[in-house]
């Protein structure tokens, strides 16, 4: 058995969250969304709602508007919170899928949720596609009392009700909490409506990020040179991020800008992602966010590693040691008035290989 301690996984999750190659795209998707495809046909079972949600879902039986979008987002949060599915216009067919497991109501961030979400808070609104992505901070109760999480959420809205709602929830190492109090002010800020960007151009260029990573090809994605990453509140990309696994300081690092990273093959050792989708995508604020399902059968082994001097280094059994394991992450990308992409802000939990998505 491969060893999987706590230090060499926390590397190896940071990679996974970064970049993907030598597989092929899957097709299948969530219903509702730019990659998705055809609707799921499955659904868990909603709970009622009560007659101020249903005031709610009158209200935005209509196309719901930008606004619309993130008031509703805000109202589930609070729902959640408070622990009370009737708060908050539900379809009676809900399908809801927390940390790829189908759930009901009332259960997973329904039941522990504690607070939240706090001032480190991102809402990607997409009216074209009557979604709402979110991405923040909140505080749940685990074994040893209340303790922070990154919670990543789509919402499905469907006359007025939210018909699917999906997180992933992972928790947070307190060294990294320094850079998750507020989001970046790329994050937040409003491009100059004069420089904003298509829906369908935030679109393309969300997608791009997952054909960069198969390809092990940074050119794949417009990557500004300030492009900084972060991943459960690390930086594992761009000027600021630390030296990658395995680093020798007797020779020329591996790159560690967005693009180049990825060009260097450093990331071959991940299989395939699937279940890869562009569920937001907001003109205003020129962000864009995907949600995927990494694979990593870990039996590419060994490959180079191309480093910034064009010497190479092996990744082998003996220096990269993992067994098998998968990584459900959302990501959000900040294109810029100027068409690249300058902030990621990433989160994704470990699971087990060949994991099924919820969504089957």
């Amino acid at each position: 058995m491969r060893s999987r301690g706590t230090t060499g996984l926390a590397v190896l999750f940071t990679l996974s969250l970064a970049a993907c190659g030598g597989g092929e795209p899957v097709a299948d998707a969530p219903p509702g969304t730019e990659a998705a495809g055809a609707a799921n046909g499955s659904a868990a079972a909603g709970a009622a709602n009560s007659s101020a949600a249903g005031g709610v879902a009158a209200n935005a039986a209509a196309a719901c508007n930008r606004d619309c979008l993130v008031e509703l987002t805000e109202s589930y949060l609070a729902a959640l919170v408070a622990g009370d599915p009737s708060a908050v216009p539900l379809a009676a067919d809900l399908a809801f899928v927390e940390n790829v497991t189908r759930m009901r109501p009332g259960e997973g961030l329904w039941a522990n949720a504690a607070s939240g979400p706090t001032s480190f808070a991102i809402y990607v609104p997409d009216v074209e596609q009557q979604q709402a992505g979110f991405m923040g901070v909140m505080q749940r109760e685990g074994e040893n009392g209340t303790e922070p999480v990154l919670v990543a959420m789509r919402l499905k809205v469907e006359e007025g009700r939210i018909a699917e709602a999906e997180h992933i929830v992972a928790a947070v190492n307190e060294s990294n909490m320094a850079r998750l109090q507020t989001p970046r002010a790329g994050l937040t800020s409003e491009v100059p409506a004069a420089s904003r960007k298509s829906h369908a151009e935030l679109v393309r260029i969300g997608l791009s990020y997952y054909d960069a990573l198969d390809d092990n090809d940074g050119t794949l994605m417009p990557f500004a040179d300030d492009c900084q990453r972060h991943e459960n509140g690390m930086i594992t990309a761009g000027p600021e991020a630390g030296p990658g696994p395995n680093a020798d300081p007797n020779r020329a690092p591996v790159a560690r800008l967005c693009g180049p990273q990825l060009s260097s093959k450093t990331f071959t050792y991940i299989d395939r992602i699937e279940n890869r989708r562009l569920i937001a995508a907001d003109p205003v604020t020129g962000l864009s966010m995907g949600f995927s399902h990494f694979r990593h059968p870990m039996t590419n082994l060994p490959y180079e590693v191309v480093h910034t001097d064009g010497t190479t280094s092996e990744r082998n059994e003996e220096n990269f040691d993992f067994d098998p394991f998968d990584m459900p992450a959302a990501h959000i990308f900040k294109v810029g008035a100027d068409g690249l992409v300058h902030e990621i802000e990433a989160v994704g939990f470990v699971a087990p290989y060949a994991s099924p998505t919820g969504w089957e």
